[in-house]
């Protein structure tokens, strides 16, 4: 019941933006519109800014080890496990240690699996090829991107098929865009233009563009944030769409990388609007993913390294929820007094699963 509310809340604040964008962040804001929280405040200001965020989790005890007793009981009360990709399966071009032994046992234990991951640079078909050169065989229907997520949104709320989409991000979304039916502009083939700041000189814009999605955008461009900008202030109606709001990403398996939330900061900032977030922590994403399962969110397990996107996409949905500390967050991160988002238990990898399980 706790998902189907906060669903209806969602649905009740998107149906607000897409009637006008012409609302300022401060009164988007006032209508619940939820910041994400500091992933680890490091000074003042930040836990400052932790303290203002509204969570769901806020009060909840601190995360315990999962033991071995704690993941049997677990094991047993769920049938589908959710696992994000970057940072709990993989690394990059890594597959980390024990995880495709892992995923191996759980199939043959009658556990379905799905793939729900907020890295909007690769579409379904071609993370289910990733999944594949790294020896694991993934089905396309067994995963959920943020990609997927923007061109479902835009089809789900009966975007009109004659608008355009520009796009801030990479091949992953314009491939989705183009199998729901839409023309994408932009993309990878605006990443070698440039704006010109001449004397009467008028950027030009495409006034058929109905939405513009914002994703993460390896080679960002001052073309780029103008011509976004000029569509979602100028079009009447535009809509503002974001695949996600993540800080970092494991864009090489050495180091942390900026996330799309730098991006869409970018475009917020330059149209003073709030947008539409179609990645986890949104509800959206597992509305898609229970409309294909037709599994209850209590008998599901959602694993994943990060607490603002994994663990509060789990727990907005009522799923238990598994932190793993092989990507993004540290044990000292989950244990900082500032942090409010608590999984039910963490552990360290994935292939933990085997020992805990004696397998």
């Amino acid at each position: 019941m706790k998902f189907f509310t906060i669903l209806a809340q969602e649905k009740r604040r998107q149906s607000t933006c897409l009637g006008s964008h012409s609302t300022n962040r401060t009164h988007a804001r006032t209508r619940g519109q939820n910041r994400i929280p500091p992933r680890l405040p490091p000074s003042s200001k930040k836990k400052k800014e932790a303290m203002e965020v509204e969570s769901s989790t806020a009060g909840a005890a601190a995360a315990a080890p999962l033991s071995p007793g704690d993941f049997r009981e677990l094991f047993d009360s769920v049938d589908a496990f959710l696992f994000d990709c970057d940072g709990v399966i993989w690394k990059r071009d890594r597959l980390l240690d024990g995880v495709s032994q892992t995923l191996d046992f759980l199939r043959s234990k009658g556990k379905k699996l799905v793939f729900v991951t907020n890295n909007s640079s690769k579409s379904r078909k071609e993370y289910a090829k990733k999944f594949g050169s790294l020896g694991i065989s993934v089905s396309e229907d067994e995963i959920f991107s943020s990609s997927f997520a923007a061109a479902m949104y835009l089809k789900v709320n009966d975007f009109p098929q004659d608008k355009k989409v520009y796009v801030i991000g990479g091949e992953g979304i314009m491939e989705e865009l183009q199998l729901a039916g839409y023309t994408g502009l932009g993309g990878p083939e605006d990443s070698k233009k440039t704006a010109e700041w001449k004397s009467n000189c008028l950027f030009e814009h495409d006034k058929s563009v109905g939405a513009v999605v914002v994703g993460l955008e390896p080679v960002i461009n001052y073309y780029k944030l103008q011509y976004g900008t000029l569509c979602i202030c100028e079009n009447p109606g535009c809509r503002f769409i974001v695949t996600n709001r993540d800080a970092v990403r494991h864009m090489t398996n050495l180091q942390e990388w900026p996330g799309a939330r730098c991006m869409v900061a970018a475009i917020s900032d330059s149209t003073q609007k709030e947008p539409i977030v179609v990645g986890k922590p949104s509800t959206f994403m597992m509305e898609l993913l229970l409309k294909k399962f037709q599994i209850d969110c209590s008998r599901m397990c959602m694993v994943g390294d990060q607490l603002d996107t994994d663990i509060l996409f789990g727990q907005n949905a009522g799923c238990k929820t598994l932190l793993v500390l092989s990507g993004v967050t540290t044990l000292s991160a989950l244990q900082d007094p500032a942090n409010d988002i608590q999984p039910d238990y963490y552990t360290n990898k994935v292939s933990d699963f085997l020992d805990l399980l004696g397998a």
